[in-house]
């Protein structure tokens, strides 16, 4: 059944309220007629014996007979709408509340989700931090260690430029002028 298909509260409740106006009203007639009918038979068993009743009043007897009965199961009929209408709109309350508490209950996961995605997001950060804490803390003593390292390298490449050489004299003797050999 598509929503098009299916009547809305409203619409059912107006046509629940409509089919009891109709079945009240039929309820009326029924009692009207029974109610002449009984005047009927009455008035004429004091007049005439029953057995005397005229073909005609017995015809007229008939007829209201049947339209009782033509009545009744209209009556009937309305009288079972009725109950599958109110069945219908039961059932619709029904669902109508299921899915409003269906909905609290996702506006309520929905509103936990922050808080939830942001601890799970913690828990997953927290070994991640723990390595760039440790990771760091090595990089700072691989630093100072480098940095000892070039410091002992620094005072002894000192040591060693500071040596003292000997000094030769110089002297006024030229070496000898090789080019031309």
């Amino acid at each position: 059944m598509s929503k098009t298909d299916t009547p809305t509260i409203p619409e059912l409740q107006s046509e629940v309220a409509r089919l009891r106006d109709e079945l009240q009203m039929r309820d009326q007639l029924v009692q009207q007629l029974s109610q002449e009918l009984f005047r009927l038979v009455k008035g004429n068993a004091a007049a005439t014996p029953t057995a005397a009743v005229s073909e005609r009043q017995k015809g007229e007897i008939k007829a209201l007979r049947e339209q009782i009965q033509g009545f009744e199961q209209q009556a009937m009929f309305y009288q079972e709408q009725l109950s599958a209408k109110d069945a219908e709109i039961y059932q619709l309350r029904q669902s109508a509340q299921e899915m409003t508490d269906r909905a609290k209950m996702l506006e309520q996961v929905v509103e936990e989700l922050p808080r939830i995605y942001k601890e799970k997001f913690e828990q997953r950060l927290a070994p991640v931090r723990e390595k760039v804490a440790l990771i760091q803390q090595e990089n700072r003593r691989l630093h100072a260690e480098l940095q000892s390292v070039s410091y002992r390298l620094a005072v002894r490449s000192r040591r060693i430029s500071h040596l003292d050489l000997p000094s030769f004299p110089r002297m006024g003797a030229t070496l000898p002028d090789l080019s031309n050999v």
